[in-house]
């Protein structure tokens, strides 16, 4: 049974049951306390309501676990790119509603930045047009959602995506909760052998050092400031060295003694302005790093963070990612895990077959079709995904389209659909829409071809290419999340998600859980490939470690 609620102003709640078409199947109750009213009802399978994000935060404070949810605002964006390839409209419940109804459709309020301290006056959701109460709204987008799912070109896996987007925004919310543990005495203890010591008001020693160095290297009497690209490349052309850009592949190529101090320095500069000591200070606290997870930021489906770079944690730094006293991180790694999806939306015999395996996936593929070369192997399939058609890439694409027609058709037919300015999908149903939506709609089919050749065309066809791939397995990633978090609620462990990026996982536990945990994300992996792709050989295998600091997991 699905039960609808809302929250109302003074905390309390409304609610009611609802039937398989989403239309309430009981009366309405109230009742004085959202929390009372959820941790009342253990039996409803899945709450829908307006926005987990808002709902749930408020759920945790209070103590309370939800096994499932349905998120009204999370369905209706792929609701949306799905039926008008319109992704990226407002998708709000007030949107949605004035979509239904025929009237202008508000905007969605602008993402809030992310304080160290909660704010004293919030902004609250969009407001309803016409004055109509939010549980009524409530109740009819979610059954208009219900019937437009029901008529999507795969309802089943259509349904399936809505419910992995909705775990997925469950498990961010806790994660968010939960925290990385974070040891802020051995971050400082980093930036202190690294950057040198602090000097308020001004950069640290080292970096102040290797300043003066790149100065003096160009001549007496010259100072520049190596955080400032422009002055860079005034430096090197007045000694005769003609620079495009102060990219780190292009200062390699010279030789003036100006560069290795510099390179020196920009690195150390990217530590201390992304994860220096303002950075510690404004988001750790209390051991704990608590970024924003933000499910769906991106078009494929891959996560993004309001604010703090959680996606972005570069390794030195993950030194200071330590587990409590008597517990653990297990650090997961999806192996190989787009070629693997791609053998499962194609269903090429061969690469299900080489995928099946469990094994090093490359290394197969090189035994069998590029002499024992793993690189090689890596670079053509790669560059089928991804699109690269130049160097080994191209070199060994014939031979890939030789062994695998099926796979390397699967993503030469998305290439060329989002060539020609067509909606792709992926296996569950996210929906890619053309760059610009207008100029697709404007351009007559006969000069589809021109359209076609051009420069923005063909990027486009490599940005679909991917897409496939890359948000098919974002879809599934959502599966192996659910999945987790599911297995150890279940078995009463006292392991927390606490991170999540692409293609990783990490668990904080207690020791005696690590060996647990890891048989049961490798156990959720497999139970993703099955519920997402159906009977196929294709096996997703995680490597996994378990380690007191991730710094230690590669």
């Amino acid at each position: 049974m699905r039960w609808a609620i809302t929250e109302t102003d003074d905390g309390g709640a409304r609610l009611c049951p609802l039937d398989t078409e989403g239309r309430p199947a009981g009366p309405v109750v109230e009742e004085a306390s959202l929390a009372d009213a959820v941790r009342s009802r253990p039996e409803v399978e899945r709450w829908v309501w307006r926005s987990t994000c808002e709902m749930y935060r408020r759920l945790l404070a209070a103590g309370v676990r939800v096994e499932r949810c349905y998120d009204v605002e999370a369905a209706e964006a792929l609701l949306i790119g799905h039926e008008e390839g319109q992704s990226g409209q407002a998708r709000s419940l007030a949107a949605a509603w004035a979509r239904l109804h025929g009237l202008p459709v508000p905007a969605d309020a602008p993402l809030r930045a992310v304080e160290t301290q909660p704010s004293l006056f919030e902004s609250g959701p969009a407001p309803l047009p016409g004055g109509i109460d939010e549980f009524t709204a409530l109740l009819e987008v979610y059954a208009d959602q219900v019937a437009r799912t029901a008529k999507t070109e795969h309802p089943e896996r259509m349904r399936l995506l809505l419910a992995a987007e909705s775990a997925g925004l469950l498990v961010a919310a806790e994660m968010s909760r939960a925290g990385i543990p974070w040891r802020a005495d051995v971050h400082r203890e980093l930036l202190e052998s690294m950057l040198g010591e602090r000097i308020p008001g001004g950069e640290p020693r080292r970096m102040v050092e290797l300043a003066g160095e790149v100065s003096r290297a160009f001549g007496d009497g010259v100072r520049v400031r190596p955080d400032l690209p422009a002055e860079i490349v005034k430096a090197f052309a007045r000694v005769g060295i003609s620079l495009s850009s102060t990219r780190k592949w292009e200062l390699q190529e010279i030789d003036h003694p100006a560069v290795a101090p510099l390179l020196e320095y920009k690195s150390l500069y990217r530590l201390y302005t992304a994860h220096g000591w303002s950075w510690l200070e404004q988001w750790v606290h209390d051991g704990r790093f608590r970024p924003e997870y933000l499910p769906g930021g991106t078009v494929t489906g891959r996560w993004t963070t309001n604010g703090g770079g959680a996606l972005q944690i570069p390794k030195v730094v993950r030194q200071a990612i330590r587990a409590d006293p008597g517990w653990s991180l297990v650090v997961a790694d999806a192996d190989q895990m787009e070629p693997r999806v791609l053998a499962a939306i194609s269903r090429d015999r061969g690469l299900m077959e080489v995928a099946g395996r469990g094994e090093d996936l490359y290394a197969d593929l090189a035994a069998r079709a590029f002499g024992g070369d793993r690189a090689q192997a890596k670079i053509a399939m790669l560059g089928a995904i991804y699109g690269q058609t130049s160097g080994d890439a191209l070199t060994h694409m014939a031979e890939l389209r030789r062994r695998y027609p099926a796979a390397v058709a699967y993503v030469d037919d998305a290439a060329t659909a989002g060539e020609q300015g067509r909606l792709v999908r992926t296996w569950l149903g996210r929906t890619c829409t053309p760059a610009s939506v207008a100029s697709a709609e404007a351009i007559d089919p006969e000069d589809s071809a021109d359209y076609g050749s051009s420069a923005r065309a063909r990027a486009r066809g490599r940005f679909t290419r991917n897409f496939v791939v890359q948000g098919s397995a974002a879809d599934w990633a959502l599966l192996v999340l659910a999945g987790l978090r599911q297995a150890m609620a279940q078995a009463g462990l006292r392991a927390e998600l606490v991170f999540f990026q692409h293609d990783e996982v990490i668990v904080h536990c207690p020791e005696v859980e690590a060996a647990t945990v890891a048989a049961m994300i490798a156990a959720a992996a497999d139970a993703a490939g099955r519920i997402a792709f159906g009977p196929t050989p294709v096996r997703f295998p995680f490597t996994s470690a378990v380690v007191q600091c991730y710094g230690d997991a590669k």
